[in-house]
């Protein structure tokens, strides 16, 4: 039987399950398939906060996102074309997300009265006719998995184990994706395991032949590769992303690397990747708790490393102190907070951008830190690699606000050449025979020497009592404290003078309103600005990436446009601070759903902010 090939220039798809069923293994072998084949695309991980869930229960539903094309796009995109339902709890869950026409593959093996009863379904809805605005596709996936495993020696748990590569061989036919990727991904997984390895390999080519000889879908589609720069590309997250900015920071500085690290959700993803550079110089250090690690992050610092400290927004809290020690002491320090939703433990596995302020002002005294924000997962390593050059040329530590969407989300990211990457100079001081001043200030940076301890002719104090400018003795007079105040304060703000001017994309030259963003709302915001855009409107955009100090023309850029909106994922921590700054009176548009915004609802917003005019 000849099935009809349907060209598509993009797809989104769905895989949801307990958390138990593999949907983030599914969803990443599709990816790295998907990346393999030259499409772009984009991934949003969507998993539990807690570590098990009760199987069958919305609480423990995972899911992942998909959202591959044959063109540059921004997002994982706002809508399913197709979702995968394992259970009836993962069709619940993700129904609302599904427009009408969509695909709907669910496993109704799954639908027993129990499950059903277990997320307050009174029938069952594959039956009811409920799901009649869809094209569902009922399939018993875990009976058909375990038939195909049938001459396997393994337990039928173990056969039904392997539904989630029956489900990615289908899928993996429907899309014409390619295969020797994930049969060479199983082959070294299981590698100790060889009957579980064989089985889940023939429960992925069990898939794909249902595909090809079943009536249920007499259609596949194809996805063209999109048109890339030339050069060599790869699949990055944003976490692994800022784990290599911060190796080819230690590479271009000549640093050793030094993280001082407590696991955290999202975050501890980084220290996972660093480890495994040691051949680069890094040295990881997983600690007891936040404080010290951060500590010991410091302690490296002085010791004339490039410290490093990773967390989420309640590890910031605990870090403020030893953060606060940092810019007392003007050494240089990476800090990376990957936000997450809530106050206190919230919602762990959920993405926020609620810590700016935290960022900016979270310490006792004047203690002015940089901040910095990548903007998608690729930019991540820029962003690692732009803190780490700012720290060591000022001698601050600086804050690398990430959030979950960038850490977990991932995209194609072409490998950059080594040698256009910045050169970091860490200028260590130098014995000159003359008695050390050990905050004597270079006059263009205002950064004091960084002296290794142990360099003959370099002894000096070090600590957080205040300490006279110049010879650095502790001091208490209340001028130079004043003066120590406001020299660290104009450190932070001279960098101003070293980043790029805020870049407006206006095409037109004729929008009136402006749309700001920072961090990981860029994606939502560009795709939303198409849109409007293509509707016929004319809309401006700009994108922070750095936060403290803002770049030197943004009051110009404010004041050029008649309105200016601006979205977060907070209830307008930006917008406070640009109020306050410039005195403009910026729209705030603010969701925190533990989400990211969606193009379709930015659009609507900024035509609403359009007409209004």
């Amino acid at each position: 039987m000849t099935k009809q090939v349907q060209q598509l220039d993009r797809v989104i798809i769905r895989f949801a399950g307990d958390s138990g069923d593999g949907m983030q293994l599914t969803g990443d072998r599709f990816t790295q398939e998907t990346a393999a084949f030259g499409n772009d695309l984009s991934t949003l991980p969507n998993f539990p906060a807690e570590i098990r869930a009760p199987a069958g229960t919305l609480p423990g539903v995972s899911s992942f996102q998909l959202h591959f094309a044959d063109h540059d796009i921004l997002t994982p995109g706002d809508a399913p074309n197709v979702l995968v339902a394992m259970n009836p709890a993962a069709l619940k869950a993700n129904l609302a997300d599904l427009p009408r026409g969509a695909d709907l593959i669910v496993n109704t093996d799954e639908f027993t009265k129990r499950n059903l009863a277990k997320v307050g379904y009174a029938g069952n809805p594959v039956e009811d006719d409920s799901l009649r605005e869809y094209r569902v596709h009922a399939l018993p996936l875990t009976s058909m998995t375990v038939g195909a495993l049938a001459d396997f020696d393994i337990s039928k748990k173990d056969a039904e184990r392997a539904k989630n590569m029956f489900a990615l061989g289908l899928l993996s036919w429907l899309y014409h994706r390619p295969t020797e990727g994930t049969i060479a991904f199983l082959e070294r997984k299981f590698a100790r395991k060889p009957e579980i390895m064989k089985a889940n390999i023939a429960a992925f080519r069990a898939g794909w032949n249902y595909g090809e000889t079943t009536e249920a879908f007499s259609v596949s589609y194809e996805v063209k590769p999109a048109e890339h720069e030339p050069g060599l590309y790869r699949n990055i997250t944003g976490n692994t992303a800022l784990a290599y900015g911060l190796v080819a920071a230690g590479e271009r500085s000549g640093l050793p690397v030094f993280l001082g690290s407590y696991p955290i959700t999202p975050a501890s993803d980084i220290l996972h990747e660093l480890s495994r550079h040691k051949r680069f110089g890094v040295r990881t250090f997983q600690a007891e708790d936040e404080i010290a690690a951060v500590g010991a992050a410091l302690g490296a610092s002085f010791g004339g490393s490039l410290g490093v400290t990773t967390t989420s927004g309640p590890g910031i809290a605990l870090k403020s102190e030893t953060i606060g020690l940092a810019v007392a002491t003007e050494l240089p320090l990476v800090v990376i907070d990957v936000q997450r939703a809530g106050p206190s433990t919230g919602m762990p596995t959920k993405t926020e951008q609620a810590d700016l302020l935290q960022a900016m002002f979270g310490r006792n005294g004047e203690a002015p830190v940089p901040v910095v924000a990548p903007r998608s997962p690729s930019d991540c390593f820029d962003a690692a690699l732009e803190a780490a050059r700012i720290a060591v040329k000022y001698r601050t530590p600086v804050v690398v606000l990430s959030d979950g969407y960038l850490a977990n989300g991932s995209e194609p990211w072409k490998l950059p050449d080594v040698d256009s990457l910045p050169t970091i100079e860490p200028g260590f001081a130098v014995a000159d025979g003359e008695d050390f001043q050990p905050f004597r200030r270079d006059p263009e940076t205002l950064a004091r020497p960084w002296a290794v301890p142990g360099t003959a002719g370099l002894e000096h104090r070090i600590g957080g009592l205040e300490k006279a400018d110049g010879s650095g003795n502790i001091s208490y007079d209340p001028a130079n404290h004043d003066a120590m105040v406001r020299l660290r304060q104009a450190k932070v703000d001279g960098i101003a003078r070293d980043i790029e001017p805020l870049a407006v994309d206006d095409p037109s030259g004729d929008a009136r309103v402006l749309v700001l963003g920072w961090g990981g709302t860029y994606g939502a915001i560009s795709a939303a600005v198409r849109r409007v855009r293509k509707a016929g409107r004319p809309v401006a955009q700009a994108h922070l990436r750095h936060l403290n100090p803002f770049p030197a023309n943004i009051a110009e850029v404010l004041r050029s446009y008649d309105k200016v909106l601006v979205p977060e994922i907070n209830l307008g921590q930006l917008a406070l601070l640009l109020r306050g700054r410039y005195l403009v009176d910026v729209i705030s548009y603010n969701r925190v759903r533990g989400l990211p915004f969606k193009a379709e609802e930015l659009a609507g917003v900024i035509q609403d902010v359009i007409d209004s005019e």
